[in-house]
């Protein structure tokens, strides 16, 4: 069966823009929210987060640039009113933000511009050159693996950007084995779930403060959590080791898992995700 689009509520954002937003599990009591990454991707490929919704609702902000809420993103710096609306819609004075992959830098720049809002950080699989600077190890992380796929993926990512969308599209499809640690009939299928497109990723990395790091860096940062996969081509190991000691944050890294680890390694994603959220 075709992974389906969750029925969407809209919270209007301050500049008027309607937000989309879901729910993911049956559990009541407050809700975390969770930004999504991409970035921009259909939010299909979020799945039921290894069954997380269950132990605590998880209330889904599908950024600008998303299919459902649509248009672009102002930039991922310039988007946290809309996570601030999502919160308040929400009647959350307070709260817990979880955060996928291009998502983290939505969900950190809020922590930076929206002090006090935020109570704690959940972060999985982070982008973590920018914050940082260390340097890239996927080529390290590729040499591991047999797959041509994999091989094939890698040159994609360290190649020219696409210039239109018919190459972004070759790209993300040519790239997709480099998210996960094996290449079976799951990843695969996982892999076509949630559209992206060209004009909606670059908007997300628009108007960008050059400090945007240093910003992030010198907030008062809430209890913070970092989940990431030991085989995560996309992102490297070793960056997002020191990006979780530079924000003074726990790590935990899943074994044989990519950057997707509610899909790989569900049960172990899902107990520390749970608990952490439950805490």
């Amino acid at each position: 069966m075709e992974p389906q689009t969750p029925q969407p509520i809209f919270v209007t954002s301050p500049d008027g823009t309607r937000i989309a937003t879901h729910t993911i599990g049956s559990a009541t009591g407050e809700p975390a929210l969770l930004i999504t990454g991409g970035p921009a991707r259909g939010v299909e490929y979020l799945g039921d987060f290894a069954g997380v919704g269950e132990v605590r609702p998880l209330q889904v902000v599908h950024p600008r640039g998303t299919p459902t809420t649509g248009g672009l993103s102002r930039g991922w710096w310039n988007d946290t009113a809309d996570v601030i609306a999502v919160a308040e819609a929400s009647g959350l004075e307070a709260f817990d933000l979880v955060a996928h992959s291009a998502g983290t830098r939505l969900a950190l720049a809020t922590v930076a511009q929206h002090p006090g809002r935020i109570r704690s950080l959940l972060l999985v699989t982070p982008p973590a050159t920018w914050l940082t600077g260390a340097a890239y190890d996927g080529e390290e992380l590729a040499r591991r693996r047999a797959e041509p796929e994999v091989a094939a993926a890698l040159a994609s990512m360290l190649g020219e950007d696409p210039a239109d969308e018919d190459e972004f599209q070759t790209s993300w499809r040519v790239e997709g084995p480099a998210g996960y640690a094996a290449w079976t009939a799951v990843e695969r299928a996982h892999a076509e779930v949630g559209e992206m497109h060209l004009d909606a990723s670059n908007a997300w990395f628009r108007d960008i403060p050059s400090d945007a790091a240093e910003r992030v860096l010198h907030s008062e940062l809430p209890p913070t959590l970092v989940i990431g996969g030991r085989e995560d081509l996309l992102t490297g190991f070793r960056p997002v080791e020191a990006y979780a000691s530079a924000l003074g944050a726990d790590a935990v890294f899943i074994d044989e898992c990519g950057h997707y680890p509610w899909v790989e390694r569900p049960v172990e994603f899902g107990g520390v995700a749970s608990d952490w959220l439950v805490r």
